[in-house]
């Protein structure tokens, strides 16, 4: 059983960072793509970013310069740095984890994590 458990969500001022983390845990391999996605409420669930395990990386234009996706492959681990926060970045982001890369980037999924609330105010 794989498990995706995500940490560092929270409330921030707009202008402000902050850094999520997800863990896979289980029997897993290092060589799948992981990235992150979001849903504000109303809204349709959006790519923010994903990573091949080479550390090749995809970004949606809303957050290309200001956030940053990374990973660590020995901790089965990847991170969002989110700079510049924005009151628009307001969202529940999920980690997900892909057995292939184009089914990650098409909300094809084969794990997501159980969401992190990420407010900026203004």
């Amino acid at each position: 059983q794989v498990q995706l458990v995500e940490s560092g969500g929270g409330v921030v001022q707009a202008g402000g960072s902050l850094r999520l983390s997800c863990v896979a845990s289980g029997n897993i391999l290092s060589n799948y793509p992981m990235g992150w996605y979001r849903q504000a409420p109303g809204k349709q669930r959006e790519l923010v970013a994903a990573i091949t395990s080479g550390s090749s990386t995809n970004y949606a234009d809303s957050v290309k310069g200001r956030f940053t996706i990374s990973r660590e492959n020995a901790k089965n681990t990847v991170y969002l740095q989110m700079d510049s926060l924005k009151p628009e970045d307001t969202a529940v982001y999920s980690c997900a984890l892909a057995f292939g890369w184009w089914r990650l980037l098409n909300q094809g999924a084969d794990y997501w994590g159980q969401g992190s609330q990420v407010t900026v105010s203004a």
